[in-house]
């Protein structure tokens, strides 16, 4: 029998630590390459090299690339004032006052009110707050709530804004026990929240503000349900989601997309924006959701071509995610990409040579099946021509003019390189390897990608699996399973360039617990995006699965070769819907998973944000939601669970976790229960937290003690 791992030494601990991502950062150079274009499709980037930051500016043409320790020029702020936003021919900018939308003339600062008759209750140009930011948990700049909430129509002359409605809409508050600033008395911060099936929700109703006539014109659209504070108007064109509403380059028109309640029709308007009037371009409805992207979090693949005539739609309707071209004109709808493969980005459209360039997924045989790659594909027929045939997943990045693009490409278990591409796909020069030698000079090595059966005895599931840098064969290890289960994203990564980017801090979470003397795995099961809609739809009603059944089979596959896992000993940990799906698998599965961190977990959806909830859950609220409540189920505990919520969470507020503890001690159950004042819900980083975490694993499933220890935190981001 292989013997078992030491018990974690304060050594182990040091060693875990120089793991955490913040300390990572400083060991890995020549990653997270973010172009920025100019419009001659010059372009520049910078990059943590072994000498110190590097600026470097590359022109496409030529392949020349020059290196220099200062940053090149940045434009700065309009008038330097963080709270306006200018007009593209620069002579105004918008702002709010007293919750009404001004604009004053850049020239001569006179300033005119476009609206008249704001209240706090209803507010023009404005978010819908997060309470963070008052509480004085995030910087003021973090989350601008005085900029205004507006796009300007390309000619300047309009404004595209909305005007918020709160009245009797449903609240949580949030109480800070231990204020920073030393104040005895707790205090309360309140902030509308809706719930899923709430019947009044916060409303924004779309204006388009005629700023030389000072008129404000109502679009002929009914107000938007806002589900989640913030804002439904986009206002960062780079920002996710962030062609859900977009003007029309004349300027006379503008295109509106949005889902209905329960995201199961999806809709384009075309509003003139003289008139306010609106009429349907594209509408489809299914008995599952209907997305514009692979993934909720994507940008929307929706665009009007030839002038309003073509609408390029996406749509899982045969099965896979793919692009259709409606022709308005004529009443016919032709699918522009068909196959057992998905479209993931519209990256651009080419509408002078009738051709869209896309990234995708799962079309080349023996790939992968979550790497993207970039293909241009005919909008009139014809088969698509895959422009990143090298191995890996290919992150994309065009120039304005679409000449050129940059690509990160990588595997998962490999260093990702960046290269400068023709828009044909040939090579015009390398630009940065990215170096992981302060790693492996310590023993590190790539994750292992392996692949393994779903329940349905036929679909192949993937994964990756994290050992310790002292890795030794012969020894018998605990396993712990770092588990996501949200159905937006997929928790493994795709390739090795996600894990040097800042949503790769999963992954130095999971390395630094496997140094402790745990394999750690990362599994994505049936229910998770970018595949078939079938795949996807697993989950749909049903999130208490969060294809742990995948995890568990794709596990006992596992040791069925590599003695070294110890299936008598297996944890398992999550964050948010993470935290839902960890303390979920010691519920359903407690003959399989033993000890569990669940930490800022959404435990009973009747609790979380309506507008996740209802898109996977559904809408109306059915008796589902109560049978997949973890409270439901507390009586079930029989694993060492640990759980962890921030006091100040406000994206899943600390009544979740709350209320299965309320249940727990009605069940008679013993568990551990950490609450942190003044934590948010980004609170996975905190060094404690870290600590806490830790010392759950070595204690109850390494059957160790804790060392003494003291987890040093993230000073650039403190």
């Amino acid at each position: 029998m292989p013997k078992s791992p030491e018990v974690a030494t304060a050594t182990d601990y040091a060693r875990a630590e120089s793991f955490l991502p913040w300390h990572v950062r400083s060991r890995v150079f020549g990653a997270g390459i973010h172009p920025r274009w100019e419009s001659d499709d010059r372009f520049s980037y910078d990059v943590a090299t072994r000498e110190g930051k590097r600026f470097v500016s590359v022109d496409p043409a030529t392949g020349s690339r020059e290196v220099s320790d200062s940053p090149p020029d940045a434009d700065p702020t309009p008038d330097g004032d963080a709270t306006v936003v200018r007009s593209p021919d620069g002579r105004r900018v918008a702002f709010v006052r007293d919750h009404d939308l001004w604009v004053r003339d850049v020239a001569t600062g006179a300033e005119v009110a476009l609206t008249h008759d704001g209240e706090e209750s209803r507010p023009y140009a404005t978010r819908l707050p997060s309470p963070l930011v008052a509480a004085g948990l995030l910087p003021r700049d973090s989350e601008p709530q005085d900029r205004p909430v507006v796009l300007w129509s390309p000619d300047s002359r309009r404004l595209l804004t909305h005007r918020l409605d709160s009245r009797g809409a449903g609240e949580f508050t949030l109480v800070q026990s231990a204020p920073p600033d030393g104040a005895v008395r707790p205090r309360r911060f309140t902030y509308a929240y809706p719930l899923p099936g709430d019947e009044v929700v916060p409303t924004a109703l779309l204006l388009v503000v005629d700023v030389e006539q000072a008129t404000v014109t109502s679009l002929d659209l009914p107000a938007d349900e806002l589900l989640y504070y913030g804002t439904p108007l986009p206002t960062d064109p780079n920002a996710r989601g962030a062609r859900s509403i977009w003007w029309h380059g004349d300027g006379a028109r503008c295109f509106v997309l949005r889902s209905a309640r329960g995201n199961r029709t999806l809709t384009l308007w075309e509003v003139d924006a003289a008139t306010g009037g609106t009429r349907v371009l594209v509408e489809e409805t299914d008995e599952t959701p209907v997305d514009s992207n692979l993934t909720v979090s994507g940008a929307p693949n929706v665009r009007v071509l030839a002038d309003g005539a073509q609408v390029l739609w996406y749509s899982h309707r045969d099965g896979w995610g793919h692009l259709y071209l409606h022709d308005l004109p004529a009443g016919t709808v032709r699918q522009v990409t068909s196959g057992p493969w998905a479209v993931a980005d519209i990256v651009r459209t080419d509408e002078a040579g009738r051709a869209v360039y896309v990234t995708a997924l799962g079309r080349e045989p023996g790939r992968n099946p979550y790497d993207r790659l970039l293909y241009r594909v005919p909008l009139d027929g014809g088969e698509p021509e895959l422009l990143t045939p090298g191995d890996g997943s290919h992150l994309i990045s065009m120039s304005p003019s679409g000449k050129y693009f940059v690509s990160t490409r990588a595997r998962v278990d490999s260093a990702p390189v960046t290269e400068l591409h023709r828009a044909d796909g040939s090579l015009v020069t390398t630009l940065e390897t990215v170096d992981v030698a302060d790693l492996t000079d310590v023993g590190w090595t790539f994750p292992e990608r392996f692949t393994a059966t779903a329940r349905d005895g036929v679909t192949e599931i993937t994964g990756i699996l994290i050992r310790p840098t002292n890795f030794d064969p012969d020894v018998r290890y605990p396993v712990v399973d770092a588990i996501y289960g949200g159905p937006q994203t997929n928790q493994a990564p795709g390739s090795f360039a996600e894990v040097t980017q800042e949503r790769g801090a999963g992954f130095w979470q999971a390395q630094a617990i496997a140094e402790l003397g745990f394999v750690v795995v990362m599994i994505d099961g049936l229910g998770m995006p970018y595949r078939s809609k079938e795949f996807r739809d697993v989950s749909y009603g049903n999130l208490a699965d969060a294809g742990l059944p995948e995890h568990v089979l794709a596990l006992r596959e596992l040791a069925r070769t590599r003695p070294y896992l110890d299936l008598d000993r297996v944890g398992i940990y999550g964050h948010s819907a993470g935290g839902y799906a960890s303390c979920q698998a010691l519920l359903a599965h407690p003959d399989f998973y033993k000890v569990g961190v669940s930490s800022a977990g959404n435990h009973d959806h009747r609790q979380d944000k309506a507008w996740w909830v209802e898109r996977y859950m559904g809408w109306p609220v059915g008796e589902h939601y109560r049978e997949q409540a973890n409270r439901t189920s507390a009586h079930r505990l029989e694993g060492k669970l640990l759980l962890i919520h921030g006091e100040m969470d406000e994206n899943v507020h600390v009544a979740s976790t709350l209320a299965l503890v309320d249940a727990l001690v009605e069940a008679n159950k013993d568990f551990d229960l950490l609450i942190l004042p003044n934590r948010t819900h980004a609170c996975g980083n905190d060094p404690y937290f870290v600590r806490r975490r830790w010392d759950h694993f070595v204690r109850h499933l390494a059957g160790g003690t804790p060392a003494p220890y003291r987890v040093t935190g993230d000073e650039e981001s403190s």
